[in-house]
């Protein structure tokens, strides 16, 4: 056997070096620190990438890079506030760079490539969708109830600002997000199976019950909506939207050809939602009752028992 071919054959089957290593970087930050033999598929005479072992790294480091888009808003001022474009790992410039170093052997640093991830919802087109009012409901509640008055603000800041585009079904819960003691909601009365109880979130079902008005009355086509088990004083009977993250849900579809607007705002004993678009929107508004002058001021009654409190 010819001597040159030999020693060609040992090189070629010579474990790889467990000092060759890629560091991996983000904005200049080390994220992750990978020896090239962990990639490497074992016991082969040449180099090659073990694709199961790259694809985990590749789910690893979309974790660590992913930063989700922020859409525009409207502050408490009126004042539009900017997107914010996210970022996302650039897996076909990841690939090229990897595979690089990969043959190439030796130590190396890696920046890892990303692209800009574009929000939904941009500055410019709030400042169209927020010509026109076509939808506006109201109700109120006992102030002096913090836990759920509490509840009730954050459940509104959640929902304010949200854009439904043509066609576009929305969900409550799915906008609002879980209630959880980690996101800041309080124990307060809800609604259970017809029995006043507490639980976290309380209050909820008013904002819920505030916006399924203002976009009926808006006209848009109301495709999912459950009533609580028994009647509750800030709207009037049948008029309520009941709303749970592991029950009922609170769904409209967006039938016109213009993006809606939703603003929703806490004002003292007031939850107030609106709806808008363009001025161009050609909307067929629904007359929408009102609470009742007795259900209003047993709204905003004080009571001593927080049991009598309106609950959800």
């Amino acid at each position: 056997m010819n001597f040159t071919w030999m020693v060609g054959l040992l090189m070629l089957i010579q474990p790889l070096s467990t000092q060759d290593h890629l560091s991996i970087t983000h904005d200049g930050n080390p994220i992750e620190r990978i020896e090239r033999d962990k990639v490497a598929v074992p016991l082969l005479p040449v180099p090659m990438v073990d694709l199961d072992r790259y694809n985990l790294l590749l789910k690893e480091l979309d974790k660590k890079t992913y930063r989700e888009p922020i859409n525009a808003r409207i502050d408490k001022s009126g004042q539009i506030v900017p997107e914010q474009a996210g970022v996302k790992l650039y897996h076909k410039d990841f690939a090229k760079k990897f595979y690089t170093y990969f043959f190439n052997g030796g130590t190396s640093t890696l920046e890892i490539p990303t692209l800009p991830v574009p929000p939904r919802v941009d500055k410019e087109l709030l400042a169209t969708i927020r010509i026109k009012q076509i939808g506006h409901y109201h109700t109120l509640f006992n102030p002096h109830n913090k836990n759920r008055s509490h509840n009730i603000s954050l459940a509104a800041e959640s929902l304010d600002s949200s854009v439904i585009f043509p066609g576009e079904v929305f969900s409550f819960n799915q906008t609002v997000g879980k209630r959880t003691a980690a996101k800041g909601y309080m124990r307060a009365p809800i609604i259970v199976k017809g029995e006043y109880s507490e639980g976290v979130g309380g209050g909820i079902c008013q904002v819920s019950s505030t916006l399924f008005n203002a976009v009926d009355n808006a006209g848009v086509t109301i495709t999912q909506r459950y009533s609580h088990s028994r009647s509750v004083s800030y709207v009037p009977p049948g008029r309520d939207a009941t709303v749970s993250w592991y029950g009922p849900d609170f769904h409209f579809k967006n039938t016109y050809s213009d993006p809606l607007l939703i603003r929703a705002q806490v004002h003292g004993g007031v939850v107030s939602v609106a709806v808008y678009s363009t001025d161009a929107i050609e909307h067929k508004p629904r007359r929408v009752p009102w609470a009742s002058i007795n259900q209003l001021q047993k709204e905003k009654k004080i009571e001593s028992h927080v049991d009598t409190e309106p609950a959800d």
